[in-house]
């Protein structure tokens, strides 16, 4: 996730259970797709209502549950939070490409995102002004839907996660 500045800022987020830095990322809800997972990740784990651009990549890697996929979007953050951190995320720092990289805890992470960084920066660079005065729009969109009920599974999802 990018947000725009003279040198555009990559987001990486401390987990308070392990005290790692790692990319925003999350599993999904029943019904959802990726992309949709993926923006709703970031957004709780940063805070931040984002604009979801092309797709960047997918990432596999094991963990005690299993073999873990992750799909990553080139996203494009507002300047402030529209939201808390969840309870799991004890921090996030918004630091240039070199240094995120080099913040990161797992490896696996930062060899993905020193391959595609540089693509993701590339492309942000091209963004034209017209989808930077979109944004507060799809924002607003975004804040709507989270403003609609929720399953009741979604809500002990929820509720579990922040116990």
């Amino acid at each position: 996730m990018l947000r725009p500045a003279a040198t555009p800022l990559v987001a990486v987020v401390r987990l308070r259970k392990r005290n790692e830095w790692v990319l925003p990322k999350g599993k999904l809800d029943d019904g959802e797709t990726p992309r949709a997972a993926a923006e709703r990740e970031v957004l709780e784990e940063t805070g931040h209502a984002v604009a979801v651009h092309e797709f960047l990549g997918t990432l596999v890697y094991e963990s005690r549950g299993g073999s873990k996929v992750v799909h990553y979007w080139r996203m494009e953050a507002g300047d402030v939070p529209v939201r808390e951190l969840m309870r799991d995320v004890r921090a996030v720092d918004w630091l240039p490409l070199g240094e995120a990289v080099e913040r990161l805890s797992r490896g696996y992470e930062r060899a993905f995102l020193e391959n595609v960084g540089p693509i993701a920066l590339s492309a942000a660079s091209h963004v034209t002004r017209a989808d930077r005065v979109a944004e507060p729009a799809r924002a607003e969109a975004l804040r709507e839907i989270q403003r609609q009920p929720r399953s009741l599974v979604q809500k002990i999802r929820d509720w579990l996660r922040a116990a």
